[in-house]
């Protein structure tokens, strides 16, 4: 617990917040999760015109402002090695933001995902390259994690990103890029790590205290794995149905189910920067919905699909809204560094 006291990623004042530079260097790691709902919801569309005819158009857009978005931060994370490299190894050190360092290579493999249509080769190379990045830095923070002495407290579903989210995102791309060998080892190395850390992340949420609210939308990443691990194995088999599908099937919506269930909570929390945790998985459940409608073939399934598309585009407008409304404010931007 004394982690989660030390540090809040998102609703922490200073006495130099006024200073802009001072809010860029406090800017967390966490805050890649902007680009990463963002790269999903890109994915979602593209999809959408491969299915519905969609103008294909529109997946560039949100790749191109992605990219973007993808790039500031970056920036912004570089001048913050360079002016308070100190801070950034306490970030990368700590128990509770630690892991989310692993959503700026996570990014990158999107983006190159994105970018295969119009520059495969250059995109391939990208996506390698952000895929090593993700693999050793989940290796290194796996280790880390069994060599120290870490407080229950300080756990929460956020440790599944470097290595789950890392290997099955993986996975999918390299699938896409042709190299399944590769991506079936990606697979069982997101597939396994998913296993092993589930349980503990659960022990964690089902015996200890309440996460604090700055945490709570993080247990939306709960229903990303089965739905991530879906969609790569549609890519990995081309499309093959048999039962591990409907096995990740059946989880994919336990979770969901768990997540309407959580919505009271949700509900009650302020808007912080931390919303954005519940993009991503929800963009990925979109185009795993989307691919199952187009595989079962059901009455009204362009109608169901379309309204899919529509609820996820909805969330994250409203979200991408409320965080310019914040940004305006000089609310966004109000966030404490790790001490």
């Amino acid at each position: 617990m004394a982690a989660l006291k030390q540090f809040d990623m998102t609703t922490g004042e200073h006495s130099n917040t006024d200073n802009l530079l001072y809010r860029l260097l406090a800017v967390p790691p966490n805050f890649f999760s902007i680009t990463m709902g963002l790269a999903g919801l890109a994915g979602a569309w593209r999809l959408a015109g491969n299915l519905y005819g969609f103008p294909v158009q529109i997946g560039d857009i949100l790749y191109l402002t992605t990219a973007m978005v993808y790039l500031l931060l970056v920036i912004v994370f570089a001048a913050k090695l360079v002016l308070t490299w100190k801070t950034v190894i306490a970030e990368f050190n700590h128990p509770v933001m630690g892991p989310f360092n692993s959503l700026l290579p996570i990014t990158g493999m999107l983006l190159a995902v994105g970018l295969e249509p119009h520059a495969h080769h250059v995109a391939q190379v990208m996506f390698l390259v952000f895929l090593t990045v993700t693999l050793l830095l989940g290796s290194w923070m796996t280790g880390r994690w069994i060599i120290s002495k870490l407080d229950g407290d300080s756990v929460h579903s956020g440790y599944i990103l470097p290595t789950v989210a890392g290997g099955l995102i993986g996975s999918d791309g390299l699938a896409r890029f042709g190299i399944a060998e590769l991506g079936w080892m990606s697979f069982g190395a997101g597939i396994i790590s998913w296993l092993l850390l589930s349980s503990i992340i659960l022990n964690r949420l089902f015996s200890h205290p309440s996460l604090p609210s700055a945490l709570i939308p993080t247990l939306a990443i709960e229903v990303a794995p089965p739905v991530v691990a879906g969609n790569a194995y549609f890519m990995l088999t081309g499309g093959s149905v048999n039962p591990l599908t409907y096995m990740l099937a059946g989880y994919a919506v336990l979770m969901i189910l768990m997540q309407l269930r959580l919505f009271p909570v949700y509900s009650k929390l302020a808007f912080t920067p931390s919303f954005w945790s519940f993009t991503f998985p929800y963009t990925a459940v979109a185009v795993y919905t989307m691919r199952w409608i187009n595989i079962e073939h059901p009455i009204g399934a362009m109608l169901m699909g379309r309204t899919v598309l529509a609820t996820a585009t909805l969330l994250i407008s409203g979200i991408a809204l409320r965080s310019l409304v914040a940004l305006r404010q000089g609310k966004f931007l109000s966030t404490t560094a790790v001490p």
